[in-house]
């Protein structure tokens, strides 16, 4: 199976008095304008997805949205796992009723993109410290199963770079 991971795109800062609600934030102007021309770099590596989930926070929302439409991906599902703070194993055993797709990409922030694909490659999510910028993404592969541990990472590109392949 072939597993992406996407951090969301640039968003405002956090501001309480513009959104009361943190969940609320969206991505910025800025923010939008380039993960488009990330998108498009993506659909170059990666034609299609069977399916993707997203967390249901309004920046990695907008952020799998423009992967739908720039992209061609799937429509994105909603996916509580993927919510800051999260616990990685939450994540995994909520994938198992997808580990029959071939491939899946998963939408959301970060430490908790960073933890997830640590968890994945080597079992503990504290094990490995990788960069995730806003609007890259990761590309992990499980030869055989689903499960912690069991992941092989085949790149991590930072948004810079798939702009230019858009």
């Amino acid at each position: 199976m072939d597993v992406y991971l996407v951090r969301h795109a640039i968003a405002f800062e956090h501001d309480p008095a513009a959104w009361p609600d943190d969940r609320e934030r969206p991505l910025t102007p800025q923010g939008d304008k380039r993960f488009r021309q990330a998108a498009r770099g993506l659909r170059s590596l990666v034609p299609t997805v069977e399916v993707v989930l997203s967390s249901p926070l309004v920046r990695a929302w907008q952020t799998a949205a423009i992967l739908q439409e720039r992209a061609g991906w799937p429509q994105p599902l909603r996916f509580d796992q993927l919510e800051p703070g999260r616990p990685p194993a939450d994540a995994l055993a909520a994938l198992q009723p997808h580990a029959s797709a071939g491939s899946l990409a998963l939408v959301g922030h970060e430490p908790s993109l960073h933890e997830l694909a640590a968890y994945l490659l080597s079992g503990d999510p504290n094990s490995l410290q990788l960069v995730f910028r806003k609007g890259g993404a990761a590309h992990l592969v499980f030869p055989e199963s689903l499960a912690a541990g069991a992941a092989e990472l085949h790149w991590l590109l930072a948004p810079k770079v798939l702009r230019a392949l858009g």
